[in-house]
This record gives structure tokens, sequence and C-alpha cells, in this order.
């Protein structure tokens, strides 16, 4: 049996098992909206290179994506900015909370990569200037690519978000002392936290996400990256791409991928497919518990790795 025709019976094995494994950790509490999210659903997705989806559990049903985002806004921005993008954010682990303002001062207000909150404000200021919509710049392509024309913000989401924001607002207006964010904060902030807030399902993010196992090649046939593009965002989704507990989640998973606090993760398997799993109960470090120990299963029981 080939590991394509097998990607069912696998999801369907790491579902069982992960259904009896206690200890689901805890939903994020400082977005109050996710706070009520159940730590015991559980869903898995994996896409191949074309198009055709395995899913179990939860794998359709919509969740809030979160920090999951910024490997798209930075697929856009890298897509149309080029390297000039990399010199106003690093691609180096920062060994920090996620929304620390800490290295930043040392560091003349460039944030040492695009998944911290720090960079991902970055990405986003610069795609706002360059499409003058970041967060409908990034709704369009993600409808697009996932196949669901009705994957959109989820309001409730975003002014729960726009609440919580003053850490948020802080690193940007930081930045903006330094020159590095050049859109309105308060603006920047409204985009930021609205790309933050859209709602997607497992199978809508495995899909959306195949442009990186078809090394930068759409859904369609067209280019949105080069080879070396695509190489870039998998290097640094595997070496900062889980907060700072990317060198445990490279040392389990073996694959680059990409966390949210709403409990889902996106990961690569370069040339062959292209995984999503959600489950909203997070580790201390902001990871879901459960989707971590479902990405370890899947890359043992299949051998798929970068490895």
């Amino acid at each position: 049996m080939s590991v394509s025709s097998s990607f069912q019976s696998v999801l369907d094995r790491i579902a069982t098992e992960i259904a009896a494994t206690p200890g689901r950790g805890r939903p994020a509490d400082y977005i109050p909206v996710l706070a009520s999210a159940d730590p015991q659903r559980f869903g898995m997705a994996v896409a191949e290179v074309d198009g055709t989806v395995y899913g179990v559990g939860d794998w359709q049903h919509p969740f809030s994506t979160q920090s999951i985002t910024k490997v798209f806004t930075l697929a856009l921005c890298l897509s149309r900015e080029g390297e000039e993008l990399w010199e106003h954010v690093g691609r180096e682990p920062s060994g920090n909370p996620f929304n620390s303002l800490v290295q930043l001062e040392y560091e003349a207000g460039i944030p040492r990569n695009p998944f911290i909150n720090a960079g991902a404000l970055v990405v986003t200021d610069r795609l706002q200037a360059l499409t003058g919509t970041a967060a409908d710049t990034l709704r369009t392509f993600l409808r697009a690519e996932s196949g669901n024309a009705g994957l959109d913000f989820n309001e409730q989401v975003a002014t729960s978000e726009a609440s919580h924001s003053d850490r948020n607002a802080a690193l940007a207006h930081f930045m903006a002392s330094y020159g590095n964010i050049r859109t309105p904060v308060p603006l920047l902030l409204d985009q930021y936290i609205r790309q933050c807030s859209l709602d997607a399902s497992c199978a809508d993010l495995a899909r959306a996400a195949g442009f990186l196992a078809r090394h930068g090649i759409l859904a369609d046939g067209s280019s949105l990256l080069t080879r070396s593009q695509a190489k870039q965002i998998n290097a640094v989704m595997l070496t900062c791409g889980t907060y700072d507990a990317a060198g445990d989640f490279a040392h389990r998973v073996g694959l680059p991928g990409k966390s949210g606090v709403g409990g889902g993760i996106i990961a690569v398997v370069p040339g062959r497919c292209t995984i999503c799993v959600w489950s909203p109960g997070l580790d201390e470090r902001g990871n879901s518990v459960a989707g971590v120990a479902a990405l370890d299963r899947f890359t043992t029981l299949t051998g798929l790795s970068v490895f």
C-alpha cells in the first residue's frame, strides 16, 4: 500500500490514539472569546499536492486561525517584494515569547523573524503598503487556494482581540520609532487583528498551504513563489514557526510547521503533502498539545519528514 492511499488509515489511527490520551492543555484565555473552546475537540486533514484531501474528526469545522495566517501574509509579501523584505525582518529564532518586546531595543526595531508578533506586524505593514488592504488580500488568497468562497473574518474574535491589543500596539509604536513601520498604527492593528480573526477548517488550511509543498506553485498551476522563496518560508517555519518551542517541535515532528493560539498547526512535507491539525488546548508556549502529538505520530507512522 502506498503512503498516499494509507493516509486515511493513518489519520484514523492517530485520532483513536489522541482520544485515549489524557491531558489536552488549556485554550487561550488572553483572547476572551477563545477561552470557551472545548479542548477535547480534534480534527486533522492531509492534502496531497494534487489537492486530494483526507480528514478525520473535526477536520471540516472552522476555527480561529490566529498566527497560522502569518505564513500566508509572508508568502504574499515575499512574492511582491522579494529579498528587500528581509532587510526589515530577520530569519532567526527569538527564544522569547511571541509577544516579547525584549530584543527590539537591542536590535534597532528589526524583529527576529516574521512569526513572532513584532515580525508579523512588519510583514502586515509592508503588505498593506503594497496592496492597500492586507487583510482583504489575505482573505481573497485563502478563499482561492482553499476552494472555500465562504471563508471569512470572525468579527466577534476581532472585537475581542482589539480590546486586548495593548502589547501589539506597543510593539508597533516601538518599531515605528525606528522607521520600520509605515502604516499608521491604528490602521495597522486593525489589519493585523482582522487577518488573525479569520476562521478556517483543517481542510481549508491544508489545501491553502499546498503551494509550500509544490515549491511555490498555486492550485491553478501558476507560480506564487520561486522554488528558492518557498524554501525560505519552509525553513523559517521549521526554525521559528512554533514560538519558543521550535527546537522541540523540530525534534518531535521533523517538519516545517506554524501554530496559532486558536489550536491549529499547519505542517509541510515538501513535494508530498500539507497537514493541518486542530485541538484548542494549548501548552505553556501556546502550541496545541494534541496537535503536536498528532503530528509527531503522523511522521512516525508515515516516515515522512525533512530529515
